[in-house]
């Protein structure tokens, strides 16, 4: 009798289905209540500004229930699982192993150190896995030759780094990182001092470069690599130059320090021109898609953020467990890690750590087709960008006659192979092809990553979202709140551009091609912007209103009170409740929460705006890179919680505005709320009030109490100011007319 195999993997439903089954419905049937009472309100309204003014509270509501509503996808069937890498250890030898491209991409070498770039790619060549089965391809869409020299230098590196790890299971591969840990812990290894050496000289010429904006003919020892430079010419720019691809390490021929085969790694800047529009990081991937099928062709494809390195040296493996499952690898498109972020300071203040976009609610989508892309730490099936799946493969995703061929085999540096690779990364390749509609990653919206899953699951793929105990991936996140918001304003005109997509809309298009519960899903995360509808609102109206001493809510003693206080700690409950169950803290949800109605004031409500210019033609979008420089009182200020202002934003405009004009309403408001003695008839409205004046602490603190460089700038306190008092002059005019 045969012995039954162990399991490569398995899934477990979430304890908490049942309760936020029933939550939903209840809920529900309060929502109901809700605009009932609200007719009845509009019915009779004494006045038409508070016939207006119920209007539009009707319809905040009403974009809030619809937002709540498609958040319930994530509560109905969430899944959580585990992959058992030494059950396929014991299944697959080395040599059995699939091959496996990684994908990394920078743009700007000033917002994007280089060392950084460099120590992502270093976690991922020292992988538990056969280097010669390893290709690491960073695409620089800046064309800089900073980058270049950077990774000439990170191959020196790499030969003695890769077996240092291996022979000593290290676990952390990112050299900064791990030489960092054993500064505060302790070393355990033997010759650490000489490698930790050998990459602070390594740094050192890096950023030396950098500081210096140009590479030295003396800074490149090899002749060979010195060539590689003449491509620069005088005509070079980053944003009209010839498609420049540099082996710099290839698999069969270069070997470490110990006699061992070294991962592939490939350098290439995919050719830019000013009379081609070119798509951002999806453009980017696409060429490195092309350029990759006809190097090394790997049937497994990683792509990292250049900020988002590897601490789990068999990460692949884990996948692997998943990718090679035979019940699931038919129509598995890619296995999505999470997204963890380590230095965050205690209390998170800027939310950075996106516990429900990058952990709670992809373990409710695995539960129907599966988590969204998340645009790195995932692993994808090479063949799921070549179409729908169980289709005949795309020859230009997996070559005819070429998908076994493995990450060494090939003699990747030939003339003839450079030949084909530039001119597949030729900026007018993709002209009348389906490059970006129906093959590779998806175009057609600055959030490519959403865009791209959203369009694989539609097209019959699914995916799985795996979260190990210990995190895989980790990386760099916001350390400002105007990087934060800029980068959150980004990601809202991207997500809208996908969710009002006439012929993708996930609300009807995705329901119809993949199921209800993954529809809704996409759809809540394709009109996440559309919180800034009702935010803005509850930010501006109730307040007014307060000042003229009109009541838009019941009173203390009416019985309708206990439904709204049901609708507020409904929500806000179970959603402290999902955040503390996932391992976080109360106050850390209490910034997440506070930091969802700062972007409901800004960079939603920005991001909105630009989508509707955009869409009359009157703006077009741009793409900016969010900073990975910080200055070193910058990072001590966010270490010990400060809100990090300190320059003129629109941003903080809007938000400091919106806390002024709080704090007026709720000083006047209840001085007049007691000398009238009306303070059970203005109870809710005192309370959203003060509800944000609490929230707004820290902006009160940057505005008035703060003297250090990261305060508020006294250009946006002063016009904060202005439009507090003239809120306040018109709701007096209002009041007295």
């Amino acid at each position: 009798m045969e012995k039954q195999q162990l399991p490569l993997n398995t899934s477990q439903s979430d304890p908490l289905i049942w309760f936020n089954r029933f939550h939903a419905i209840s809920y529900t049937l309060a929502l109901f209540a809700l605009f009932y009472h609200r007719s009845l309100s509009l019915l009779r309204s004494p006045t038409l500004f508070s016939f207006i003014s119920f209007l539009i509270l009707t319809f905040a509501d009403l974009v809030l229930s619809l937002l709540w509503i498609l958040t319930q996808a994530f509560r109905w069937s969430p899944v959580r699982r585990r992959a058992y890498a030494e059950n396929l250890k014991a299944r697959l030898t080395a040599p059995d192993l699939p091959a496996l491209d990684v994908f990394i991409c920078t743009a700007d070498p000033y917002k994007e150190p280089p060392v950084d770039v460099v120590n992502t790619a270093l976690s991922a060549m020292a992988f538990d896995y056969p280097a010669e089965k390893i290709s690491v391809y960073v695409s620089d869409d800046g064309g800089s030759k900073l980058t270049l020299f950077a990774f000439m230098e990170a191959a020196g590196f790499a030969r003695h780094w890769i077996p240092f790890c291996k022979e000593n299971s290290v676990k952390e591969r990112n050299p900064q990182a791990y030489f960092a840990n054993g500064a505060n812990s302790g070393f355990p290894h033997n010759g650490w001092r000489d490698l930790q050496a050998m990459y602070e000289r390594m740094k050192a010429r890096i950023e030396s470069a950098v500081e210096s904006g140009d590479v030295a003919v003396d800074q490149v020892s090899s002749v060979e690599y010195r060539k590689a430079f003449e491509r620069w010419t005088v005509g070079f720019t980053r944003k009209d130059h010839p498609a420049v691809i540099e082996v710099l390490v290839a698999a069969d021929k270069d070997t470490d320090g110990m006699g061992n085969a070294m991962p592939n790694i490939i350098y290439m800047s995919r050719e830019k021109s000013t009379a081609c529009h070119h798509h951002f990081k999806a453009g980017a991937l696409n060429s490195l898609l092309r350029v990759s099928s006809l190097m090394s062709n790997a049937p497994i494809i990683l792509n990292l953020d250049c900020d988002v390195y590897s601490t789990d040296p068999e990460a692949p493996l884990r996948a692997l467990c998943f990718l090679l499952d035979p019940a699931l690898c038919s129509n598995l498109a890619f296995v999505q890690f999470p997204q963890i972020f380590p230095g965050i300071n205690k209390n998170d203040i800027y939310g950075n750590e996106y516990k429900r976009l990058y952990q709670i609610n992809p373990l409710g989508m695995d539960g129907s087709w599966g988590p969204n892309y998340l645009g790195t730490g995932c692993f994808f099936q090479r063949r799921a960008f070549a179409g729908p799946a169980l289709s005949p493969p795309h020859p230009e995703i997996v070559p005819t006659g070429s998908s076994s061929r493995s990450g060494g085999g090939e003699r990747i540096w030939r003339a003839a192979t450079l030949e084909a690779a530039e001119r597949v990364a030729g900026c007018h390749y993709e002209k009348g092809t389906e490059w970006g509609s129906t093959i590779g990653f998806r175009y057609g919206s600055l959030s490519e990553d959403f865009f791209t899953g959203y369009s694989m699951q539609c097209e019959g793929w699914r995916s799985v979202f795996y979260s190990p105990e210990e995190p895989s991936f980790v990386g760099d996140f916001p350390a400002t709140l105007n990087d934060l918001l800029s980068q959150c304003k980004r990601w809202s005109l991207g997500l809208l551009q996908a969710g009002f997509s006439c012929s993708k809309c996930p609300i009807t298009y995705g329901i119809r091609r993949a199921s209800f519960i993954t529809g809704m899903s996409y759809a809540h995360n394709a009109f996440w912007p559309l919180w800034s509808i009702p935010i803005t609102i509850y930010a501006l109206l109730p307040q007014f209103a307060l000042l003229l001493s009109m009541p838009l809510f019941p009173k203390a003693s009416d019985p309708w009170i206990y439904l709204y206080t049901y609708l507020f700690l409904g929500s806000y409950g179970q959603d402290m409740i999902d955040f503390i169950m996932e391992g976080g803290t109360f106050q850390r949800w209490w910034s997440d929460q506070r930091i969802w109605l700062i972007k409901g004031v800004s960079s939603f409500l920005f991001g909105l705006i630009e989508y509707l210019l955009q869409r009359m033609g009157i703006s077009v979008a741009g793409f900016n890179i969010t900073s990975k420089v910080v200055d070193d009182q910058i990072v001590k200020r966010y270490k010990q919680g400060a809100f990090e202002f300190g320059t003129v934003s629109p941003f903080f405009v809007t938000i400091s505005a919106a806390a002024v004009i709080s704090l007026i309403s709720l000083i006047v408001g209840a001085v007049r709320a007691v000398s009238q003695g009306a303070m059970a008839d203005m109870l809710v409205q005192l309370f959203i009030s003060g509800f944000v004046v609490v929230n707004s602490w820290p902006i009160y603190e940057g505005m008035f109490l703060r003297k250090d460089s990261g305060k508020m700038p006294k250009k946006v306190t002063a016009l904060a100011g202005l439009l507090g008092c003239a809120f306040y002059l018109t709701a007096e005019f209002a009041r007295k007319g």
